[in-house]
């Protein structure tokens, strides 16, 4: 393939999955991005804040480029989970401001090293040793496994789902077509025979 550049692609990659995390939270109340829709507690403005936070560790002291946010949520001292729900005192804004901080940050790294430029994640077992490859396709698979989540919590509160604002990615059907889709797929649940 002439003129491929591995770095970019990932890094388009990467930054789709940004949007769509933040764009998840759009058009809804304080109460709903940080109400708890599952048993574990996941919560739309928790996923960004915990995404923010291990995005500035990885592509920051990972490869010897401190930042300069307070992460004490994720601290050795912090309550277990601290990273995954916004306290009182913590605006949206301030978690998004801190998302997109580090994506700058994430950012500068990226652009500074080449892909094979080595790192360490001392939190990782077995040493840790990585490359910034690594810690890219690291990254996106972590961000995009975390916008699913985000699409499904995003559709237990209003019903919005898909992958982007201009891009659905699901069948065209109104609220009918769902229900009986939905229906269906119930229907062969309860009806399906063991093997």
């Amino acid at each position: 393939m002439t003129g491929f550049d591995a770095k970019a692609d990932l890094h388009r990659y990467l930054q789709s999955a940004r949007e769509v995390l933040v764009w998840k939270l759009d058009g809804l109340s304080e109460y709903d991005i940080r109400r708890p829709l599952t048993p574990t507690g996941t919560n739309l403005l928790g996923i960004v804040k915990h995404v923010a936070s291990f995005e500035l560790e990885y592509f920051g002291p990972v490869f010897g480029r401190p930042h300069a946010e307070a992460l004490p949520w994720i601290a050795d001292d912090a309550d277990p989970n601290a990273d995954m729900w916004a306290a009182p005192g913590e605006s949206r804004e301030d978690i998004v401001g801190l998302y997109r901080r580090s994506w700058l940050h994430a950012d500068e790294t990226i652009a500074a090293l080449a892909l094979d430029a080595p790192g360490r994640v001392p939190w990782w077992t077995g040493g840790g040793e990585v490359t910034l490859h690594r810690v890219m396709v690291h990254m996106i698979a972590e961000t995009q496994r975390h916008a699913g989540h985000a699409d499904i919590v995003r559709e237990l509160i209003d019903g919005s789902a898909g992958h982007r604002a201009d891009y659905g990615n699901l069948p065209p059907g109104d609220e009918g077509w769902w229900r009986g889709y939905r229906d269906r797929i119930a229907e062969a649940a309860r009806t399906a025979q063991p093997r």
